[in-house]
């Protein structure tokens, strides 16, 4: 009894060991027709469901009147209106300097002072040789009104006395270029040179700038090379200042700037106060024109397709597809030209789930009163 008992089990883990080898060698032969059977009863329940009349849950929106702006957005910077640093035009030990670092001066106003002793020095001579050239050429002239002298001699003295005019005229220049004026009216900057200093024409003495008014220099995109054009009005903002500020444009670059495609354009600001300073960044925006109530779509319900675009509105309990002509796009919105009309409930959620005729229930209504959309 216990040699059979011990035969059967002996035999029971053969066939186990029998079954589960042909399962291992059979199961991925089998495994297909188990997924397409599975996944032929998965399409009997959605129909069913579907058939059932459940509807779509969607977010309206209701068109209503609305003002559209095409802005154009850039970033520029504030330039002075004049700037210069300042430099001798001549070499020469510096003896004076006449204003503070960071004051105002006004145009012509002495600033520095190279020594020119020698130049004054030659100046008093040659005006003392003048006189004495004055007076000779006066008896030449008498002279010859009684033909007691020829006419060359009266040219010889008259010659001499224009070549000391001249020579005094050099000297009076030589000196102005030891004297350091002011160009414009504005503003000094630090000064890079004390008294006494070596100064020739390469030394920088000191920066002057303009800043009322300043001027606002930014870029646009080619495409709007003919929109924007002296006398348009932009406005800026700068950061740290809660204010709107307007410029106007005076100049448009002639050419359009081949790496950036883009074109400089340059605005004046009066700074009448100056509470800007020259070198800060600005926001600028241009305002190139207005639509006063017209149909303006959010941009995320706007289907487009290879023969046009389209939308969903909401009629009856159900999605209707409506073909539509774009106009002006703004960053959230886009002008719908024709297609729609004012009061229309367009569908604005669920996009991709929507078909012509299914049936759709509202989940949100937004309803837009008149307001600004911007570029």
């Amino acid at each position: 009894m216990a040699l059979s008992s011990k035969k059967s089990f002996r035999t029971s883990i053969i066939v186990i060991l029998i079954l589960v080898l042909l399962g291992i060698i059979f199961y991925p032969k089998l495994k297909p027709w188990l997924n397409s059977g599975s996944k032929n009863s998965v399409p009997t329940i959605t129909q069913t469901s579907r058939g059932g009349g459940q509807p779509l849950f969607a977010s309206g929106y209701i068109i209503v009147p609305r003002q559209m702006n095409e802005m154009i957005y850039s970033t520029g910077s504030l330039i002075p209106d004049e700037e210069v640093e300042l430099a001798f035009e001549t070499s020469g030990k510096v003896v004076e300097i006449l204003f503070n670092e960071g004051s105002r001066v006004k145009k012509g106003e002495l600033m520095a002072k190279i020594n020119d002793k020698p130049l004054q020095a030659q100046l008093l001579k040659l005006q003392a040789q003048l006189k004495l050239s004055m007076e000779r050429e006066f008896r030449q002239r008498q002279l010859l009104s009684s033909d007691a002298i020829s006419r060359e001699s009266y040219d010889q003295a008259l010659t001499e006395l224009q070549s000391l005019e001249a020579d005094i005229l050099l000297s009076k220049a030589r000196i102005s270029e030891t004297e350091l004026r002011a160009p414009f009216d504005g503003v000094v900057g630090l000064r890079m040179i004390s008294e006494g200093a070596f100064a020739t024409t390469q030394t920088k003495i000191v920066q002057l700038v303009k800043i009322s008014p300043l001027k606002l220099e930014f870029s646009v995109p080619e495409r709007y090379a003919g929109e924007i054009s002296p006398g348009f009005t932009v406005t800026f903002v700068v950061d740290g200042i809660h204010k709107t500020f307007d410029a106007r444009v005076y100049a448009v670059a002639p050419k359009v700037d081949v790496n950036t495609r883009t074109i400089i354009v340059r605005a004046l600001y009066p700074n009448l106060d100056e509470e800007l300073k020259p070198g800060r960044f600005a926001s600028v925006r241009a305002l190139l024109s207005q639509i006063e109530n017209t149909i303006s779509v959010p941009t995320q319900a706007i289907i487009p397709e290879m023969d046009g675009e389209k939308v969903f509105v909401y009629r009856n309990g159900k999605a209707h597809e409506v073909r539509v002509s774009l106009g002006l796009r703004t960053e959230s919105h886009v002008q719908i030209r024709s297609g729609l009309n004012f009061g229309d409930t367009l569908l604005t959620s669920a996009i991709l789930q929507l078909r012509h005729q299914i049936p759709v229930q509202l989940d949100t209504l937004v309803t837009n009163n008149l307001v600004n959309s911007e570029l």
